[in-house]
């Protein structure tokens, strides 16, 4: 099929639509806005056969949870998955497949050893050393010579990439539905006033490179600037109030829980509060939410983070603190919220650049990679007849 016609695209995630991250919700958008411009696109996950999924997406199976790059992920693998995968493939007829993650051990590395033709591939994470790229490259090796064109979302992600496995890859950032932060109505409970700005932070409070301790041992220094000031944690874990107590004594009383939060709630939270604060320590390869809060008019306080720092125009569309260190965090966001000729320079900032990662610019670049590779002439996707010997059953009729 012509590149400049409607295609049929298979995108595989490695991560669970069980418990949604980054990952899924890049795939998931990006096969929105595929659809969206017409083209037939199938999403291979891992998911319990229950779980509700959106209607292009189909489970992978069961999945089990494995500690990847600081965090927990939730991936599978084996036989029975390896059939479905192999159905899959059969049933989408698909003119290009898109592999999210390939060289980690779910679905994605299972579709790479089994199918044939047109292949994308995107990298999402940036480790300065992991084992188990390491660990896993012998294995794909041979695979990854199948692969039509690299992306990676980030320079981190790129330079993992090189490092680990060699070759190279295009940068295509992760895509924002900008408008709907743009958008996004003010929710008065989360309202800041020069008295009593208000702080956001989103994630995981029981990931530790997520960095809310980071944040939490700056609250003190700021309440003793800005005593009205608070600080409003959105997140799941198992961090609470009597944790934050022992850790900062009466300065626990400015910090609120709001415990997980919808997409919508999220946006008006983001177009409510002063500050966005983005203290992780390490692990990340982009920033999604850092150009959602940019979208949403929140002024973006960040650890100096190589990748935050990219997305943040080298600290003009968002103001940078040291990785790690509270202290200067605090000092930041003193600074931050007493000066707002400052504000509006970022803010102003941050209007300009945010229209790189619109998912509108993004998806322009992701079809230009699938028409390169459709130009080579390889095809549509097929069974690679080599899968056999690298996944013995792999080829096989099986039941899931």
């Amino acid at each position: 099929m012509s590149p400049k016609g409607a295609l049929r695209i298979g995108i595989v995630s490695p991560y669970s639509f069980d418990v949604p991250g980054g990952v899924q919700f890049h795939i998931r958008d990006l096969a929105e806005a595929l659809i969206a411009r017409g083209h037939h696109v199938s999403v291979l996950a891992p998911a319990e056969d229950e779980t509700p999924v959106p209607e292009y997406v189909t489970a992978a199976g069961r999945s089990i949870p494995v500690r990847y790059n600081g965090a927990v992920a939730r991936m599978t693998f084996g036989p029975v998955t390896a059939a479905r995968v192999r159905r899959w493939l059969r049933a989408g007829k698909f003119d290009l497949l898109h592999l999210h993650e390939p060289v980690t051990p779910s679905v994605g590395m299972l579709a790479l050893w089994i199918a044939d033709g047109p292949i994308v591939t995107t990298f999402h994470s940036a480790q300065v050393r992991s084992r188990t790229l390491q660990a896993a490259y012998p294995l794909v090796r041979p695979t990854l010579e199948k692969v039509g064109a690299r992306i990676a979302v980030s320079e981190d992600a790129r330079r993992t990439l090189i490092e680990h496995l060699g070759g190279d890859a295009v940068v295509v950032p992760n895509g924002v539905y900008t408008q709907q932060y743009v958008d996004a109505e003010p929710d008065a409970r989360w309202t800041g006033t020069p008295e009593a700005p208000t702080i956001a932070f989103l994630g995981r409070l029981d990931e530790p490179r997520k960095g809310l301790a980071v944040l939490l041992g700056a609250v003190p220094a700021v309440l003793r600037a800005i005593p009205g000031a608070r600080f409003l944690i959105a997140g799941m874990g198992e961090t609470g109030p009597d944790e934050v107590r022992e850790l900062i004594g009466d300065a626990a009383s400015a910090v609120e829980f709001l415990g997980g939060v919808s997409e919508e709630d999220k946006a008006a939270l983001l177009s409510s509060v002063d500050v966005y604060v983005a203290p992780q320590t390490g692990g990340e390869s982009f920033g999604i939410v850092l150009v959602e809060a940019m979208s949403a008019g929140a002024v973006v306080v960040s650890s100096d983070l190589g990748a935050f720092r990219r997305v943040l125009d080298d600290g003009k569309a968002g103001v940078l603190f040291r990785n790690g260190d509270s202290a200067d965090l605090g000092r930041t966001l003193v600074r931050v919220l007493t000066d707002p000729e400052l504000r509006d320079q970022v803010r102003a900032h941050a209007a300009q650049v945010r229209g790189r990662f619109d998912w509108s610019v993004v998806t322009d670049q992701v079809l230009t990679v699938y028409e390169m590779v459709l130009g080579e002439g390889l095809g549509t996707v097929g069974e690679d007849p080599a899968a056999e010997r690298v996944l013995p059953g792999a080829t096989q009729e099986g039941t899931a």
